[in-house]
């Protein structure tokens, strides 16, 4: 007989997450400690609901005409193939077989494209002119579904082959990724956190598109490189591994709770090449000690994210203050670019999908430093044996063309 359907404790909690700046991830790990009680499939059961909710959410939301939590939820679960009689069962208070008859027989080819899109009207509207109606509807419908795990190899202790091997011998299957050349990875979800090539330090969980960012960067042995936004420090890690281990590679953030859960990655990686600080904001005094003398500069900056929503589904229901993030971000890379020496790298990127944190920031900062210039990625993925095609002369990843998160990055060479 089949488990019964936990439909309260999942309508519980994607209301907890949509009436809640913090972001989902962590409010589920703080449903669970509170709810103790239930078991590994019952969580499982939940977090596959109120994520699923969250990613279609626009399309539930018609079906069940309410924006309860209760009712959105109950839609999720006749689409996944539940009957009327099991939410019944489950105590569902609203008319189920009516809300079974509308997902059984709505023709969703004739819903407006923001409903079958399942995306709010304001980010529809920022997509639509960059793509068109019939790519925007395949990128969101990329965006929509889960994410696989992406491996990201250490190569300062092993090589990918080797590792996909250590993995199959633990019993976990993994094919090469396309494009990074460390990279890895695995359909089947579900931790590798207690793999013994993991606690050996062999590999991160890190998305392919992540790891082609630290390949622009090229840190090489013996430089003095920068991760300027580095928050738990995942490109910190892959670059100072690139670097054999040698030079120093500065991981500023001004979170120091961030850069805490950098150092005990370090020590697994073995890594000590990496000095993570904290700062209080993008002109603090330990970063302009620092000016005109650094290889390499990495920003990574704070964006809205609208590039992650296969992991992070509910960011697209939030408030977001694009003005603000934009004046950061060009704040940001601003402050950054006064540590490059002539002839050094500044590469600006972001897991965003928007021109505006994107292109338009690039923009504006070369119009204000003619010192910097544009280097045309093509040329660096030829180096490293990527075989990738650039969008012009930055690097943009869509989950739709490239199975990855949605990326944008550039390099920017200051003359000598």
């Amino acid at each position: 007989m089949a488990k019964p359907i936990l439909l309260h404790s999942a309508a519980e909690l994607f209301d907890a997450i949509v009436s809640n700046p913090l972001p989902a991830d962590s409010q589920m790990d703080r449903y669970f400690r509170e709810h103790r009680q239930m078991g590994v499939h019952d969580r499982g059961q939940v977090a596959e609901a109120v994520y699923g909710a969250l990613r279609q959410r626009r399309l539930l939301e018609m079906f069940c005409e309410s924006e309860a939590a209760i009712d959105v939820l109950a839609a999720w679960w006749l689409i996944q193939g539940v009957s009327a009689r099991a939410l019944e069962e489950a105590r569902y208070k609203g008319d189920a077989r009516r809300l079974a008859e509308r997902v059984r027989t709505t023709d969703r080819a004739t819903l407006p494209l923001a409903v079958r899109a399942n995306l709010p009207d304001w980010l529809l509207e920022k997509l639509q002119p960059q793509f068109g109606d019939e790519e925007t509807l395949a990128l969101a419908e990329a965006l929509n579904r889960p994410a696989s795990v992406d491996l990201r190899v250490n190569p300062h202790k092993a090589e990918r082959d080797h590792v996909r091997a250590e993995l199959e011998r633990e019993g976990y299957e993994t094919t090469t990724t396309p494009y990074s050349p460390l990279g890895l990875r695995r359909e089947i979800r579900g931790s590798l956190f207690n793999a013994q090539s993991f606690k050996n330090g062999l590999f991160e969980v890190q998305d392919e598109g992540s790891q082609l960012i630290s390949y622009l960067v090229e840190p090489k042995r013996h430089e003095m490189v920068a991760d300027f936004c580095a928050g738990a420090g995942g490109k910190a890690l892959h670059m100072g591994a690139l670097m054999a281990n040698s030079g120093t590679l500065y991981a500023f953030d001004v979170s120091a709770k961030r850069l805490e859960r950098l150092k005990p990655r370090l020590r697994r990686a073995g890594l000590d090449n990496v000095r993570a600080v904290a700062i209080a904001h993008e002109r603090d005094d330990r970063i302009q000690r620092l000016a005109g003398k650094l290889d390499r500069v990495l920003v990574d900056a704070p964006c809205s994210g609208t590039g992650t929503l296969r992991r992070n589904p509910d960011i697209k229901w939030r408030q977001i203050d694009l003005a603000a993030l934009t004046k950061q971000q060009r704040d940001i890379l601003t402050a950054a670019a006064t540590l490059v020496k002539p002839g050094g790298r500044l590469v600006y990127a972001t897991c965003s999908l928007l021109k505006e944190e994107n292109e338009m920031v690039v923009e504006d900062f070369l119009s204000a430093h003619s010192e910097f210039q544009i280097t045309p990625v093509q040329s660096i993925f030829e180096r490293r044996h990527i075989e990738l095609a650039a969008d012009g002369d930055a690097m943009r990843l869509l989950p739709h063309r490239h199975g990855t998160d949605g990326f944008y990055a550039v390099v920017l060479e200051k003359q000598k």
